[in-house]
């Protein structure tokens, strides 16, 4: 907390005036963050006691991965209706609904585990509603991130939103985890739950004044083609879409499918791929934290550059290295891995129209996750074909490829932040939390 003497009241007595959190922190900003904060430390426990509760009913491997694949596949089929959603209502009204899907069904969920009745089709409805209202949220919740923050402390502002929303990751893996060992899925599925309802709360109170009302016209389809000629011509932007396609594909299934089975052959088992694991998390809020500090000018040329370091973790199981070589290289990962991260929010924020955010974002989130599922499938048998090792070196070489490849588009090379400033109308005192935003991307929860 910051504070200065101010000249004085109206009596000449001198007063100290409070500054509680940084002028980038707007009502918007910290209410967006506070509601993440919440969601992430409820879900990613609900992650674990979700398989934990598959396989309390008789279930298996398999049966887990059909109602991880029940959330994500709908998740695909959405985003894009969900980003012209976003920008075609209110966001928050659109974040408040996803919500209360998810606490909904998340409850239902709840409710059959604790009565010892869940069946595995009712699971996997309920976890494919969950991925339809989260197809939904995030967009909006990109777009609204986007736009509740302005001027050259928008990076800083991202940074502190991620770094909050790793360190919510891990503790809510981390107490998730203990929770369901403590008092069963049930509870912790419940506890996620109540969790979306706090949240939706949260976001109710979000203030959209700032964002001006669409013009009138045009329809869904209408919509998608607006977003999608907004990213085809940025060739910055769907190079970095088409990039983190692949790159994501392969590196998901060299850690969901790949990395479990060298931690059982090599290393020792579940717990040293599960630390290795939280290296990564604290990578990413290292990474943050960094980025609260640093602010490179060519900023997609940095964060691209920090992507190459993807391919290590890869090709450290391809060795396989030992753990605490593991461990290191994932912590580097999650650090330059969250320089990207960082960069990449801020490019969109400075360079795409507050209209056509949740639009621009769904295509986004759409490229970063439509190949994964697939490859995961196909994970397996490429392992039988050439073997895990070659498999995982396919992986590392991939990310390398398509990471050099993206950064011969000069736009990338080139793209500079903005740091001249730009004079806008001030609102009254009363909303001088609310920012005006220049014209100009985490999994958000």
């Amino acid at each position: 907390m910051a504070s200065r003497p101010s000249p004085g009241d109206s009596h000449g007595v001198p007063t100290i005036a409070v500054r509680r959190r940084p002028v980038w922190a707007g009502r918007n900003y910290t209410l967006l963050t506070a509601a993440a904060v919440v969601t992430n430390l409820g879900s990613h426990g609900a992650l674990i006691a979700s398989a934990f509760a598959v396989l309390g009913t008789g279930g298996d491997g398999g049966d887990v991965g059909l109602v991880a694949a029940a959330r994500t596949l709908p998740l695909v089929l959405f985003l894009l209706i969900g980003g012209a959603v976003a920008d075609r209502l209110p966001r928050h009204r659109v974040m408040v609904a996803a919500n209360t899907l998810n606490c909904v069904s998340q409850g239902v969920f709840a409710a059959l585990v604790l009565a010892g009745e869940a069946q595995l089709w009712q699971m996997m409805l309920l976890s494919a509603l969950g991925g339809t209202g989260q197809a939904f949220f995030n967009p909006a919740a990109e777009g609204m991130l986007l736009s509740s923050v302005d001027g050259e402390q928008a990076g800083r502002a991202f940074a502190v939103f991620r770094m909050a929303m790793h360190g919510a990751t891990l503790g809510g893996a981390a107490l998730g985890g203990a929770m369901v060992a403590a008092i069963g899925p049930g509870w912790v599925l419940a506890a996620d739950a109540a969790a979306f309802a706090v949240a939706a709360a949260l976001r109710a109170f979000l203030d959209v004044k700032h964002i001006p009302p669409r013009a009138p016209g045009g329809g869904m389809l209408a919509d998608l083609k607006d977003g999608w000629r907004e990213v085809a011509g940025r060739p910055w932007l769907w190079g970095i879409v088409i990039q983190f396609s692949l790159a994501n594909a392969v590196v998901g299934a060299a850690d969901a499918v790949y990395g479990p089975l060298v931690a059982r052959d090599h290393l020792g088992g579940a717990a040293p791929w599960g630390v290795a694991l939280a290296f990564f998390g604290g990578g990413t809020v290292a990474g943050a934290l960094l980025m609260t500090r640093w602010q490179p000018r060519r900023l997609l040329f940095v964060g691209t550059l920090c992507v190459f370091p993807l391919a290590l973790p890869s090709a450290a199981l391809a060795v396989p290295a030992p753990v605490t070589v593991l461990c290191a290289v994932m912590f580097v990962t999650g650090v330059s891995v969250e320089v990207f991260g960082v960069s990449w929010m801020t490019a969109l924020h400075q360079e795409i129209p507050e209209e056509k955010l949740s639009r621009v974002s769904a295509y986004d989130w759409f490229g970063s996750v439509a190949l994964v599922p697939m490859a995961m499938a196909l994970a397996g048998p490429a392992e039988t074909a050439f073997g895990r090792p070659e498999a995982l070196w396919g992986c590392a070489a991939l990310v390398v490829v398509v990471t050099a490849a993206v950064l011969c588009v000069p736009d990338v090379r080139d793209l500079r932040r903005r740091t001249h400033h730009v004079t806008v109308a001030l609102p009254a005192p009363r909303d001088a939390e609310h920012h005006v935003r220049e014209p100009g991307r985490v999994d958000l929860d």
